[in-house]
């Protein structure tokens, strides 16, 4: 009799402990107490110790992850790249320092920027170590989708009339400094009040890389308020400024499917209101629809499929005008972009916020969190209208998702 009950747990224990693993077979990056952690299925698994790390970045197989080794004061970026394959953490030179770095497309070779000079990994038995010079003079880049050749911004330059143009090039991976490899690909005609920027970054492609969308920005402290979204065509021919927004490069997003921008629209740096939910069609941007309820405010998108999209919203504050900024406890909303309908699909407690949104695979990842706190926890739905449930806890921000294409 004893040895049934002990089989009927042990199979009740497989059974739960399968459930459980198919909840979420996904693998995430993320940050705990400051250190570099690992989570595939329902194993998390420590992978630095003694660091101070934030932005991860999957490389395009999985193997790798890059981020950056730094310290509260915001002076240290170190980039080390963790090797899953020989679990370890390595520099892919004896020091390389930078805060903007990306994975190619097509293979494990890592590009960054080291103080305006874009450098690019060689892959040495199958990882990326040393690098080679790409170009100088450069504020925002990008690959292109090909993976061969970079798009790259150079900062305006300031001059007795005023702030000058700014430049866009073409630069194929193997440039190595070489003024006859690099290709003009736009320039940026800027003018005061519509179209003032020095600097532009945060390039993305649409699915099918036909055009790219990046930010605008003016002068530090304008940047704070108001910024340009714009889109370039693939061929450098066709170039369009789409909205102003905020400076957050999360707020602005690619369909899966279409040539059609999501994007958080509105000027102002507190979320108190003007922050809308906006859906730009590529190339004619001047047919927009907001999304958002008067009342409202969205401050976090993500598409879901070609229809669906989520935001974080949250009432409006209007009466706040001094003082300290208050929190917009947000929930997660789903709008159908074709029939207009809105419906909540998170429901955080009182005192709490959803942020955050990502999809990976069938699944709708967000991050909750305390409004006094920045820490919080990882919560997963298997669908829009899957039944929410915790999947990482107490971590520093949300997870990166390695999600193969």
């Amino acid at each position: 009799m004893l040895f049934r009950i002990l089989l009927l747990l042990i199979l009740f224990s497989y059974k739960l402990s399968s459930i459980a693993s198919a909840e979420a077979p996904l693998t995430a990056a993320f940050i705990r107490d400051h250190q570099l952690w690992i989570k595939r299925g329902n194993q998390e698994i420590q992978l630095t110790q003694n660091r101070y790390v934030y932005n991860l970045q999957w490389s395009y197989d999985g193997r790798f992850i890059g981020y950056i080794d730094g310290d509260e004061k915001g002076e240290k970026t170190d980039l080390y790249i963790y090797d899953t394959k020989e679990k370890e953490s390595y520099q892919p030179y004896i020091r390389v320092v930078t805060s903007d770095f990306k994975w190619s497309p097509i293979n494990n070779q890592l590009a960054y920027n080291d103080q305006g000079i874009l450098n690019v990994t060689h892959i040495k038995n199958g990882r990326p170590q040393g690098f080679e010079n790409v170009s100088l003079g450069v504020s925002g880049f990008e690959w292109f989708p090909n993976g061969k050749e970079f798009i790259v911004a150079s900062q305006s330059s300031l001059r007795p009339t005023g702030w000058g143009p700014i430049p866009i090039y073409r630069i194929p991976v193997d440039a190595n400094l070489a003024k006859d490899k690099i290709k003009p690909f736009y320039t940026i005609q800027t003018k005061e009040p519509d179209l003032f920027g020095i600097d532009a970054n945060y390039f993305k492609w649409s699915s099918d890389g036909k055009w790219v969308s990046f930010l605008i920005t003016p002068t530090a402290a304008w940047s704070a308020d108001s910024n340009t979204l714009c889109v370039l065509s693939s061929q450098g021919k066709h170039f369009q400024s789409v909205g102003k927004m905020l400076e957050y490069k999360d707020w602005f997003k690619w369909a899966p499917l279409a040539n059609q921008l999501a994007y958080i629209s509105g000027e102002g740096r507190f979320f108190v209101e003007n922050k809308k939910m906006t859906i730009a069609d590529i190339p004619t941007s001047k047919q927009q629809k907001e999304y958002t309820p008067k009342g409202y405010v969205d401050i976090d998108l993500e598409w879901y499929s070609k229809d669906l999209v989520v935001v974080a919203r949250s009432k409006e504050n209007k009466e706040w005008k001094e003082g300290p900024v208050p929190t917009m406890f947000t929930s997660l909303y789903a709008i159908n972009i074709r029939t207009g309908e809105q419906q909540q699909i998170s429901f955080p407690r009182k005192n709490e916020l959803d942020e955050d949104p990502q999809k990976v695979k069938s699944y709708l990842s967000f991050f909750r969190r305390k409004a006094e706190e920045f820490k919080g926890d990882v919560w997963m739905k298997d669908g829009i209208t899957g039944k929410e449930h915790l999947w990482i806890k107490n971590v520093d921000s949300a997870p990166v998702f390695y999600d193969p294409k």
